[in-house]
């Protein structure tokens, strides 16, 4: 067999004694032919797994043989457990006389511990917009965990704006085999898979991963479904993520609790969504539900949306309803449990920002219950944003930059601390990484330090 590790290894969902491992066997990564996704023969292939405390797989080593069956497109996804918390782990994957790269892992910290949690978030990463190489920055930070709050995928066909092109298949992805390979085209890239082999991930998904602005059902039509469906399996296919799709749905809200420091909390803000919800009633009781309990320092929410009000000066509308401004009262009922230690990360806009939370953001005067920041894209181009006018007509919101980049965070038992790092240029490889603003939060506001809106 030829080289089949082509779409590199990942971890993910990291808990205090475990993981999972992923890889996709693909020995033709951008291959078209529907009945072998990825080049590979329509019959299973056994890959094992090794796991070890170095990266030399001396010490603590641990071994596993898993089945990469063609109907999950010769995905793996290894539960590892009896693992220690708060511990780097070095694993690889071996098939045939082939082997894979070695990829670091790193389980969830003790449910007593007070150790700072590192965590990075990114989003928004279109590949003919540009390189990725924000990513390769991300990876050579080799944070605890890797958030990731959608389109990680664009489902579009090819955009007008090519920087590099898809490839063989660059029309508008609908079947199981064509997002299929529209991942595989995006994992092909060295730096996402950098930053996927430094850490473990906890993705969850905006709309792209479907279809543009899509929720919940859409328009309720059996192709639709059968569209959705397609999309949730290739999600699952391609992310190293716990539960399998199941009749056509893919359970992605839960949460993943670093000891006493951090509850996150990570959203679905599309499978449950229509015109009068964006989170379902089962998934905002068990949010609202979790605010109230949970015994940590920090309670961060990780969903794909802008969740502040945001009114923008101009034509109308002048609130985006697809934002969280499309559910305010689902939104006030969240920020009505007056959780403390509340913090909001969000994506989708392909521009930063930071902003407070209010208990009513029509007074700028109401009581700060929480802060939010929303990452740049990787390299999805960003709208013309007037970003002076949006600060100036929203004085709950800080900062702004237009810059493509990730959110480099540590939470810890004092206080919050989110710097904003960013490229200057995507259209080419080699663009060294700056942070263009960093905030600190205690629990009341926002402070800023080091940060100047652009």
């Amino acid at each position: 067999m030829a080289n089949p590790f082509t779409l590199g290894v990942a971890s993910g969902e990291p808990l205090p004694d475990g993981v999972v491992l992923w890889t996709r066997l693909a020995v033709d990564p951008l291959g078209t032919d529907p009945r072998r996704p990825g080049g590979m023969a329509p019959k299973a292939v056994e890959v094992s797994w090794q796991l070890a405390e170095d990266e030399r797989f001396t010490q603590g080593l641990r071994r596993g043989i898993a089945q990469a069956l063609p109907v999950w497109a010769h995905s793996v996804h290894a539960r590892v457990a009896g693992l220690k918390p708060g511990t780097d782990y070095f694993y690889r994957f071996k098939a045939g006389s082939q082997q894979s790269p070695v990829g670091r892992t790193r389980t969830a910290d003790d449910p007593a511990s007070t150790r700072p949690v590192r965590f990075a978030v990114a989003n928004c990463q279109r590949y003919e917009h540009g390189f990725y190489t924000a990513y390769r920055h991300l990876a050579a930070e080799r944070p605890d965990v890797v958030f990731h709050v959608g389109d990680y995928i664009y489902e579009s066909r090819q955009s007008a704006r090519v920087v590099r092109a898809l490839g063989p298949l660059p029309g508008e992805t609908s079947r199981l085999h064509e997002y299929r390979q529209r991942y595989a085209r995006y994992r092909t890239d060295p730096d996402l898979q950098a930053a996927h082999a430094a850490a473990p991930w906890v993705p969850t998904w905006d709309d792209h991963e479907v279809l543009d602005n899509y929720r919940g059902r859409g328009d309720g039509s059996a192709a639709f479904l059968r569209r959705r469906g397609a999309a949730y399996q290739a999600y699952y296919e391609n992310q190293p993520i716990r539960v399998r799709p199941e009749d056509g749905n893919l359970q992605m809200y839960r949460r993943r609790t670093y000891g006493t420091v951090a509850d996150f909390m990570v959203l679905d803000a599309r499978q449950y969504r229509d015109a009068t919800t964006m989170l379902g009633a089962a998934q905002e009781q068990w949010l609202l539900s979790r605010l109230v309990t949970s015994p940590v320092r920090w309670r961060v929410l990780v969903q794909p949306l802008f969740f502040a009000r945001r009114l923008v000066p101009g034509p109308a509308p002048n609130l985006r309803p697809d934002s969280w401004d499309g559910h305010p009262a689902q939104r006030a009922r969240i920020l009505g449990v007056n959780a403390p230690g509340l913090a909001v990360f969000s994506g989708d806009v392909h521009n930063a920002w930071a902003g407070e939370l209010k208990a009513d953001f029509l007074d700028p005067g109401s009581a700060t219950v929480g802060v939010e920041f929303v990452g740049s894209s990787i390299t999805s181009q960003p709208p013309e944003t007037d970003g002076p006018a949006v600060l100036a007509a929203n004085p709950h919101l800080k900062f702004f930059d237009d810059r493509r980049g990730y959110l480099s965070c540590t939470a810890g038992p004092e206080e919050l601390r989110v710097a904003f790092r960013a490229v200057d240029f995507v259209d080419r490889q080699g663009a060294p990484v700056r942070t263009v603003g960093e905030f600190v939060t205690k629990g009341s506001g926002l402070t800023s330090e080091n940060a100047s809106s652009k």
